[in-house]
């Protein structure tokens, strides 16, 4: 950790959101020799953080905002049990924002999310190395993810995605597999499994203990993560800004971030960010398997990601667009269940565990937003929709590097908060 230059960046930060974007923000101001506090309402890794499939995958990094969502968002209005559900509802601003999404489903625009994350992809692996060199004490593991389908011609659909993700300038080295290739490399599979895409290159982990691990190193390092605090609002002052609790207590810094997540809107509104940011709901849980999954499987017909995790794997899938903060449905449960098990042989589906929602956050234009708000001081860092944790890092990386410079880098241009 380096110390801050005499005169030069700010002294202290405080950063909103105890998940893996507000924690890899801290650390790395913590590099630049920032003295930093960390808050969160409920506690770390709380959010999308912990529950994710914990896959770093920059080769399957593709843009959600492909044409080929609105006809998808259209017949889930019709069924409770499809992988992107939208519900019934007479939300407004839910509407709103769909109707933003769904006018950012053009090739152009999925061209240049592609190209604006460019930056985010080819150096998200490396950031993390970053991170466990410096200490956290959760490693990475390499291997490459699996996509399986019923047969060769079901692979067309993610073969083509592949194709155009590529030609747009992105890096997804892939070879195809007949299904006996399959199975040879996955022996839990079923029959079910006629063909498959293998995808080198990327890596998986276990997200909570890793963001854990980061929050310790985070404090090792000097840093405070307090829990609890609620932010209600924010109260500028000439050098410093203070976030006030919903019990009214402050704290102060001489800048701060928020990385609330699928919750940014909330704050974020008043600073200037009109990008609106809404929660693509993602469930998981974890089944016992006989033996252990050797890497992780991808099944794009039901929209599921595999994971080995513990003594087993964790089942991670759907995109349901409520509130935050709104229940678990059980029959989204049920939903990943019965769409992918026909798929494996080995696993146990009756003794699943640790069932979990999380709201990944999704941006209105399919851009993560990043960097500085209209308010001095205070900076944003949220909205990757489901590459929030292969991309939390180097986004922590970026974003400190022009907290401290105060200079904007051409690689966080495209996420600029204040976009229309």
């Amino acid at each position: 950790m380096r110390e801050a230059a005499q005169g030069t960046g700010p002294r202290t930060a405080v950063v909103v959101g105890a998940g893996i974007v507000g924690l890899s923000t801290a650390w790395f101001l913590q590099e630049h020799g920032v003295r930093v506090m960390v808050v969160d309402r409920d506690g770390v890794a709380a959010g999308a953080s912990w529950g994710n499939a914990g896959w770093l995958s920059p080769g399957l990094a593709i843009p959600l905002n492909e044409p080929a969502v609105l006809r998808t968002g259209l017949a889930s209005l019709l069924r409770r049990d499809a992988p992107l559900h939208v519900p019934r509802t007479a939300d407004p601003a839910l509407w709103s924002f769909l109707l933003r999404f769904a006018a950012h489903c053009t090739w152009p625009a999925w061209r240049r999310v592609v190209h604006a994350n460019l930056a985010l992809n080819g150096d998200c692996l490396e950031a993390f190395d970053a991170l466990t060199r410096g200490g956290v004490a959760a490693g990475t593991v390499e291997a490459p993810i699996t996509a399986v389908f019923d047969s060769a011609g079901h692979a067309g659909t993610l073969l083509a995605e592949l194709r155009r993700f590529t030609a747009a300038g992105a890096e997804a080295a892939h070879t195809v597999l007949t299904g006996s290739e399959l199975r040879d490399r996955l022996p839990q599979l079923s029959a079910r499994a006629g063909a498959g895409v293998h995808l080198a290159g990327q890596r998986y982990l276990d997200p909570g203990r890793f963001v854990k691990a980061l929050a310790d190193s985070v404090r090792h390092r000097g840093g405070t993560i307090r829990t609890g605090f609620d932010v209600r609002s924010l109260r500028a002052h000439r050098y410093a800004v203070t976030l006030v609790s919903r019990e009214n207590v402050g704290v102060s810094a001489n800048v701060a971030v928020l990385a609330t997540g699928a919750w940014i809107s909330s704050l974020g509104r008043d600073l200037g960010v009109r990008v609106p940011v809404r929660a693509g709901r993602g469930y998981s849980f974890t089944v016992p398997t006989s033996t252990p999954l050797r890497h992780p499987v991808y099944l794009p017909g039901v929209r599921v990601a595999v994971t080995p995790y513990q003594d087993g794997m964790r089942v991670a899938g759907t995109m349901e667009f409520r509130g935050p903060d709104d229940p678990l449905d059980e029959r989204r449960v049920r939903a990943i269940v019965r769409s992918a098990a026909p798929y494996f042989d080995d696993a146990r589906w009756d003794d699943r565990a640790d069932v979990w929602v999380g709201p990944r956050p999704v941006s209105g234009d399919g851009l993560p937003l990043i960097g500085a708000t209209a308010q001095p001081g205070v900076f944003v860092a949220g909205g990757h929709g489901m590459w929030g944790f292969t991309q939390g890092p180097v986004t922590g990386k970026l974003l400190a590097e022009r907290i401290v410079t105060g200079k904007q880098t051409e690689a966080l241009r495209p996420f600029d908060p204040l976009r229309k």
